[in-house]
């Protein structure tokens, strides 16, 4: 079976169950300050977990295309991966376990056709937040699992949540036994030795950790699940890895051919090149360019490590890169992308590789002078000539230099906080890959976006757009489009209007429709939206209209004032605002 054919027997499956199907949207979070991609299926539907009514209905299913860094010093062995795609079905407050675990075996079973004997399961082991699953265990018992083949295990492994706060809960996850040899005497699933993978996770969403680290219940109880493309193809494929399945098999040539050496002798250094390659395009496609910052430092790192990769392969990337580039878009192209892409992206990638290499050399000969590395060197490297951290790591190792691993990343994340807070940026709530809040001042301040947005058009013009936003229980930060400064009386005249609607006490009102009769109403709708044919639009008297996902307050009488506080550009024919509540 192709990776296509599971994607489409799998939506066609939960559609038949009454899900409604959702669209793949950009890895660029909308409207969500404190993550930088999108990184699971569930993450869009955040809101909607926390009880913001959905406009399809209470029961949804997708393929999402995902990003995650946190798994990079891992990327190189035969199943973990940067960019990925993720099939997911959800319950808001519908199903719960007892549906969700029969059409998981269902699916397994009589759709993939896979061995059922070869299939073993984990739930959670229970602690100070939540009971052992013995529920979760008897369904599973009771669709002919033997107890033998049933894992309890811990936090680390059975529990999924979507950040440091924000919607949890225990899971169970499904394995499938590849025949492979034992790591040892106990080896079992979660072990991530190869033999048991992990094809699928069905998440029992029921509580909300807070930000002191307490969990609340959720207002309702939702199923989150996740079965990732490429594991569950190379499985049902017999692949021993998921780079000999042709979402990767087509890359892993080419870098053969280019290089002159075997798979078989490389594999590591070629996984590593093919999947940051393959993540840095799809991050170009989505409108990233590489840089110093956030999402843009992602995209940096990757390329640069993928260099070093091939600088170990004796490859010349500009010979490489226009064929990878062809090669991803042509696995995709049905999907993703476009013919046109290719030239664009291949062009926004050789021109940081050739940049990168400029100043490798010198890095390089600097880390080789040096007898005693630590991690102040490193984060020189990292300031100075751009080396991710990682790729200092392992240049050392090449090399067969003796480090302190842990002393050095100690040293360097030291370093990197003293940075941050000199230059008074904080990357933490970005790389924690949580959710922002969607407490009563967040919710405040996400209303006030929308008096903002219509008041900087009325001020400004009709062609003032919103670019972004990054929203913290302190302060709104709006990003939007327009060529000049903003004066001081226009910064007062935009302050002023939000602040007399807010006294109006206007009040804000949801209604669900189709795009089309959104723009039709003069809704405001500039991001790619996330549903097909339904969206929820927020009115906030007859001032503001936008297609939005919320929250929002009812009446605007519940955010007191605005203050504008900070106005500054982000770059050519763009500005971004700060402003905080204020009592008016």
């Amino acid at each position: 079976m192709t990776a296509s054919q599971l994607k489409k027997k799998y939506l066609d499956f939960f559609v038949k169950k009454g899900h409604k199907l959702l669209p793949n949207v950009s890895l660029i979070p909308e409207d969500d300050p404190s993550a930088l991609f999108i990184n699971s299926g569930m993450h869009p539907l955040v809101p909607y977990l926390l009880g913001e009514t959905h406009p399809l209905g209470k029961k949804l299913v997708s393929n999402q295309r995902c990003l995650r860094t946190q798994d990079i010093k891992s990327v190189g062995d035969s199943c973990h991966l940067t960019f990925f795609e993720m099939l997911g079905n959800w319950s808001l407050g519908d199903y719960w376990k007892k549906e969700a675990i029969e059409w998981s075996w269902e699916f397994l079973i009589k759709e993939l056709n896979l061995d059922k004997e070869k299939i073993f399961v984990s739930c959670f082991a229970g602690d100070k937040d939540a009971p052992r699953d013995e529920e979760t265990a008897k369904i599973w018992e009771s669709l002919g699992i033997s107890k033998s083949k049933i894992y309890f295990l811990g936090k680390k492994d059975n529990w999924w949540s979507v950040g440091e706060t924000g919607p949890c809960g225990p899971d169970t996850e499904m394995f499938y036994d590849t025949g492979q040899k034992p790591c040892g005497s106990k080896c079992q699933p979660g072990d991530n030795c190869g033999k048991y993978v992990e094809i699928w996770n069905d998440v029992f969403m029921e509580f909300n950790r807070l930000p002191n680290g307490k969990l609340e219940k959720l207002k309702q109880r939702n199923i989150d699940t996740g079965m990732g493309v490429e594991r569950t193809t190379a499985v049902l494929q017999g692949k021993e890895d998921i780079y000999q399945t042709e979402l990767f098999s087509g890359l892993i040539n080419k870098i053969e051919e280019i290089s002159g050496k075997k798979y078989e002798s490389n594999q590591k250094t070629m996984r590593i090149i093919a999947d940051h390659l393959k993540a840095a395009i799809f991050v170009a496609q989505d409108g990233v360019g590489p840089g110093n910052k956030e999402r843009s430092y992602v995209m940096r790192r990757l390329i640069r490590r993928a260099t070093v990769k091939m600088k170990q392969l004796d490859i010349v990337p500009s010979k490489i890169i226009p064929t990878v580039c062809q090669e991803v878009i042509k696995t995709y192209e049905s999907e993703y992308f476009n013919k046109e892409s290719a030239y664009s992206i291949d062009i926004v990638i050789r021109t940081e590789i050739d940049a990168f290499l400029q100043t490798m050399h010198r890095g390089v000969k600097l880390l080789q002078a040096k007898t005693n590395v630590d991690g102040k060197l490193a984060f020189d490297l990292y300031q100075t000539y751009g080396f991710p951290f990682e790729v200092t790591l392992e240049l050392l190792s090449q090399w067969g230099k003796l480090v302190n691993k842990k002393r050095i990343e100690e040293e360097f994340n030291s370093e990197l906080k003293k940075h941050q807070k000199l230059s008074q940026t904080s990357l933490k709530k970005k790389f924690a890959g949580g959710l922002a809040d969607h407490s009563q001042q967040v919710t405040k301040l996400h209303t006030a976006t929308h008096l903002l947005h219509q008041a900087l058009r009325e001020v400004l013009g009709s062609h003032v757009k919103q670019v972004g936003s990054n929203i913290t229980p302190e302060r709104l930060r709006f990003d939007f489009t327009h060529s000049e400064k903003l004066s001081k009386k226009e910064i007062k005249k935009v302050e002023d209007l939000i602040n007399k609607k807010i006294k109006a006490n206007l009040k804000v009102k949801m209604e669900v429709m189709s795009l089309e009769d959104a723009k039709k109403k003069g809704a405001l709708a500039f991001f790619n939206q996330r549903y097909k044919d339904k969206v929820k639009v927020y009115s906030i008297g007859d001032f503001s209209k936008e297609v939005c996902g919320g929250p929002h307050v009812s009446f605007l009488s519940e955010i007191g004032g605005v203050k504008i506080v900070k106005e500054k550009s982000i770059g050519t024919g763009r500005r971004r605002i700060y402003a905080q509540l204020s009592q008016k």
